[in-house]
């Protein structure tokens, strides 16, 4: 077997190596790169479910960051059990070649109750008292202390939220090479997202000075792994998941299907409206530029389709035979899936005035908001004094008051200038492959559905 090493640097994309990473630059002369083929939806949980199975979404169920589970009627987004996801995994296909085969995955998604042999992911606790405690899950458990006190505790308001950082990536590389050494697996995934925040705020710009430094800081981090597995021996594949499109505005797909009368809300205090899904007739589960769109009542299918293809922004309804195509049938999936323009992607909000939005919605809350929201990468323009403000609720919290962190605007849906779920127009700002062994890439491009065998060459070859 040969030891191999894969770096998920999100967001990469062939129009972004150059200058500013002479370390993926020199893997790159050294070995080779391949545009990726990716899977639509183009969003994390998706891909990432492809490229460890092979099969499309309706065969590992991953059908977005998260969907409506109908026998709850409630919507999830971001679980982390990887008994979400059906096919047979990259290390469980390893293993069953060599019993002596071993895997650490780390930071990928659906890493709890995993069998890969180490793993760590984002869990925070909550205490009763409302707190959100920066945490991870590690197996084994005794991996999660060791990992703490060699790093400190997991710098979770830096992975996600207005304050994101390189340095929950440099974290998750430091977790990567501390398993390594101690471990020494066969093969050892790992996920870098730092590449993620700047280019969904700021968009995929390459003269902007900030996005240069997130791609000085992300081929640091690379680098450093990159010259520990040569050093070590290991085979290195670098592959992202998406590119990231420019974005000028959301679609409210919500607020179109409210306006036409078929989303259901619970009114709770302070006239706070809480979506219904089980009791609407039609809502989307909305992930960047793609939704979801539930039917509830399968009279009105012809109505919601009409809705939405008159609805500005949109491009494109998949109904079932659309989605068989885009291999999206899965019963996880919505009655239809709508796909917004290249420079627009789908809001979640669902109410029409804003006093009546639920409280989480001007938080950072990943799990409540049913559907994904970028504007949690930014602090609301319209406070004065944005540190003062946070700090101040942050001392609240400590002192042991109940205080909503509520600094995430509503209004700024135009902040946003990136976004991805629709598949890019041009290769050149798509997913990547890259690898230190040019004899083992195609001659073309690599298949997500590909990359599972992919990486059982590197293993095997």
């Amino acid at each position: 077997m040969n030891p191999t090493l894969v770096i998920l640097a999100v967001g990469l994309s062939p129009a972004l190596i150059g200058a500013h990473t002479p370390n993926l630059q020199r893997l790159v002369r050294r070995g080779g790169q391949r545009s990726l083929d990716t899977v639509m939806p183009a969003v994390t949980c998706t891909v990432q479910s492809t490229l460890v199975t092979g099969l499309m979404p309706s065969g590992h169920g991953a059908v977005a960051n998260g969907w409506y589970f109908r026998d709850l009627a409630e919507v999830w987004l971001w679980r982390q059990s990887n008994r979400l996801i059906g096919g047979e995994k990259i290390w469980e296909a390893a293993k069953a070649r060599d019993r002596d085969f071993s895997c650490a995955k780390m930071f990928w998604w659906y890493n709890m109750y995993s069998s890969a042999d180490w793993s760590a992911t984002p869990r925070p606790m909550y205490p009763a008292d409302g707190r959100k405690i920066p945490d991870h899950y590690a197996h084994p458990y005794n991996l999660h202390d060791e990992l703490d006190a060699k790093l400190g505790r997991f710098p979770l308001f830096k992975f996600w939220g207005p304050l994101t950082d390189i340095s929950s990536s440099a974290w998750i590389a430091q977790s990567t090479l501390h398993v390594i050494e101690t471990r020494n697996p066969t093969l050892t995934l790992t996920y870098l997202p730092h590449l993620d925040y700047n280019l969904q705020r700021l968009g995929p710009d390459l003269e902007h000075p900030r996005v240069q430094q997130d791609l000085e800081e992300l081929d640091a981090v690379c680098g450093t792994l990159i010259d520990a597995a040569t050093a070590s021996g290991r085979s290195v594949i670098v592959v992202s998941e998406y590119g990231i499109t420019p974005v000028s505005d959301a679609v409210h797909i919500n607020r179109a299907l409210r306006e036409a009368g078929m989303i259901a809300v619970r009114p709770e205090e302070f006239g706070r409206e809480i979506l219904d899904p089980g009791a609407s007739a039609a809502f989307a589960v909305a992930d960047h530029q793609i939704a979801h769109v539930y039917v509830n009542d399968p009279g009105r299918l012809g109505e919601v389709r009409a809705l939405l293809e008159r609805l500005d922004g949109v491009e494109k309804i998949l109904d079932a035979d659309g989605k068989r195509a885009a291999g999206l049938d899965h019963p996880r999936s919505g009655e239809l899936v709508a796909i917004s323009r290249a420079d627009r992607w789908f809001s979640y909000y669902y109410w029409l005035d804003d006093a009546r939005a639920p409280d989480f919605a001007r938080t950072v809350d990943i799990h409540r908001k049913p559907g994904y929201d970028p504007v949690e990468l930014f602090v609301d323009p319209e406070i004065r004094f944005p540190m003062l403000a946070t700090g101040w609720r942050l001392a609240k919290r400590k002192l042991g008051l109940r205080s909503l962190l509520d600094v995430i605007s509503l209004k700024a849906t135009t902040l946003v200038k990136g976004s991805h779920g629709r598949l890019t127009d041009a290769a050149d700002h798509g997913p990547l492959v890259i690898s230190s062994r040019a004899d083992l890439l195609p001659a073309g491009a690599v298949e997500a559905t590909g990359f599972k065998q992919l990486v059982l060459d590197h293993l095997f070859s």
